[in-house]
């Protein structure tokens, strides 16, 4: 059965569901760390799910500009990677199901299938959409990840406290619907963590285990973490020899270090009275974030 704005087709009879969550994990925009795509596989690896739509990326995807690997060997192609758009139907650790929209993010019709996604929340009767984030930021690594939350309402946020007052950042299809369906009264919220800028290009599973506590302690939901954690006390001993080994790169998280400390403390009320180490501003932020992504793209190129 195709959709009325034919980009998706639904596999089979659409389940009947009681207010589910909808996650909505798409790559391909900002993923410091692989923290979407890791916090995806752990739940699609984790726990129990089925695929009850696709979509169609011949409309949705710019294959010349993220173009999908194959394997050659000696004289033949052996594979091509075939990318998916598809809304998995999965159930928790506890048997509790909810939604996932996991794959790439759409290069075109970003509004059609804004509208489309929209339909399927109405036609499943989703109580909440929550979408995943991770983006570069100038904090160390020896310190907590750190989590953006924002919401189409502030009752969604609990106790969340605002990291960033106001910054222009490229729009992407997540953020858009989470903008769109404020608009039409759905409800929806989304979490961006906070990926060292020096290890954005790298794989940061203590960014997905936070994106995945974080959706469990708003929604309820009891997801999968424990592989993410022992994946990330392996990446800190590993970063934490490299950084040692060093010198500048020594001095560079000892200044982030400093940074952030200050910061932590002016939000406990002394409102960084005695420090003379600046925080990053809205505009620096801004540009470490536009420079990962001319990083991006180089490294697709």
């Amino acid at each position: 059965m195709l959709d009325p704005h034919g980009l998706y087709e639904v596999t089979g009879d659409l389940p009947a569901l009681d207010g589910p969550v909808l996650i909505q994990a798409l790559t391909g925009f900002v993923d410091a760390g692989s923290a979407i795509q890791l916090a995806r596989d752990n739940l699609l690896e984790q726990l129990e799910s089925e695929v009850v739509a696709t979509f169609d990326l011949d409309q949705l995807l710019d294959y010349r500009s993220r173009r999908p690997p194959m394997i050659f060997e000696a004289d033949h192609f052996t594979s091509y990677d075939d990318p998916v758009l598809a809304l998995h139907l999965v159930k928790d650790r506890l048997g509790t199901p909810f939604l996932m929209l996991a794959g790439p993010e759409p290069d075109l019709q970003w509004e059609r299938f804004i509208a489309a996604v929209t339909g399927l929340i109405d036609r499943l009767g989703v109580k909440v959409t929550v979408g995943l984030n991770a983006i570069p930021m100038a904090v160390p690594h020896t310190r907590p990840v750190g989590v953006t939350a924002h919401a189409t309402d502030k009752r969604l946020l609990g106790e969340h406290e605002s990291w960033l007052q106001r910054v222009q950042v490229p729009a992407s299809v997540g953020n858009l619907l989470e903008f769109r369906l404020g608009n039409s009264g759905h409800d929806a919220l989304g979490y961006a963590a906070h990926v060292p800028h020096y290890l954005a290009q790298t794989t940061y599973p203590a960014a997905a285990e936070l994106l995945l506590d974080s959706v469990s302690a708003n929604t309820g939901l009891a997801l999968p973490t424990g592989e993410l954690r022992e994946s990330a006390k392996l990446v800190r001993v590993e970063v934490d020899k490299q950084i040692a080994d060093d010198e500048q790169a020594t001095r560079l998280v000892a200044s982030l270090e400093a940074q952030y400390d200050a910061f932590v403390r002016g939000r406990q009320g002394n409102l960084l009275a005695g420090s003379d180490t600046p925080l990053p501003t809205a505009e620096e932020l801004g540009a470490e974030l536009e420079r990962f992504l001319a990083e991006q793209g180089r490294d697709d190129n």
